[in-house]
């Protein structure tokens, strides 16, 4: 494989063919290898780290009702309408109940962060932006199969959060398990998303041309998550945080 593709050698010929390269992809770039995420479920960084990982990813995170809107505008099939249209509401919530973008701003409230700043999105890494941007973008102009395909990382998506809940509530003392709910939520909704994107991919990818492109766009999202990560271990671990970008206070 190369940074992009899954390259000319890999026998697609089948379904399982498909699913088994989708998990190799998956355990071999999935964000959870990255060094950035080592140091924040390992305990290593400090408080403004750890906002400025918070307050980065929040981006993404409210990002992502409005890509699930551009995937649903790509169907004229209303039963997948319908299967898609929770994951907005999952994250958007609805009237009187909380959805998963509420949550994460009581992560970054409970790290300190003022919740106008977070919202305003003004303190972001210009990676961050660019990086999230490309999924929407990509999303709206890649084939649906494609659009559906990118989102399979949330098969890998609940090891992560094990490690990350049980990492952060034991080595940092100004996380509690409150503000930790986001996690915890996505727990039950990502095996849920993740198991009917992957029957769509393996129903409706029926040649090895369309499965090299399901697995060409997993490769994509891993490759959004990674750079984003690439941004925060730069800026907040090496040092050089751009202009006008977030700067963590002095502890």
């Amino acid at each position: 494989m190369t940074a992009l593709s899954i390259g000319k050698d890999i026998r697609l010929n089948s379904a399982e063919e498909l699913e088994a390269t989708l998990r190799h992809i998956g355990a071999t770039r999935y964000h959870s290898l990255h060094p950035f995420h080592k140091l924040l479920h390992g305990g290593k960084l400090n408080k403004g780290q750890v906002q400025a990982w918070a307050l980065n990813r929040y981006y993404y995170q409210s990002t992502i009702p409005i890509k699930d809107a551009v995937v649903i505008s790509r169907f004229r099939d209303r039963a997948t309408r319908l299967e898609w249209r929770h994951r907005i509401e999952d994250h958007d919530g609805d009237v009187g109940s909380e959805g998963g973008i509420e949550r994460w701003l009581k992560l970054t409230e409970g790290l300190g962060l003022d919740t106008a700043y977070v919202e305003s999105t003004e303190g972001i890494l210009p990676a961050t932006r660019f990086a999230v941007e490309a999924y929407v973008h990509y999303c709206r102009e890649k084939s649906p199969l494609e659009a559906i395909a990118s989102s399979l990382t949330e098969l890998f998506a609940p090891s992560i959060h094990e490690e990350r809940i049980a990492g952060m509530l034991q080595h940092y003392d100004f996380v509690n398990p409150d503000i930790m709910s986001y996690f915890k939520r996505r727990l039950t909704q990502a095996p849920r998303d993740a198991n009917f994107a992957l029957d769509y991919v393996r129903t409706h990818a029926t040649t090895p041309e369309q499965r090299a492109l399901v697995c060409n766009a997993l490769i994509f999202k891993t490759n959004v998550l990674w750079v984003q990560l690439d941004a925060l271990q730069h800026a907040y671990v090496e040092g050089n945080i751009p202009p006008g970008a977030f700067v963590p206070k002095a502890s």
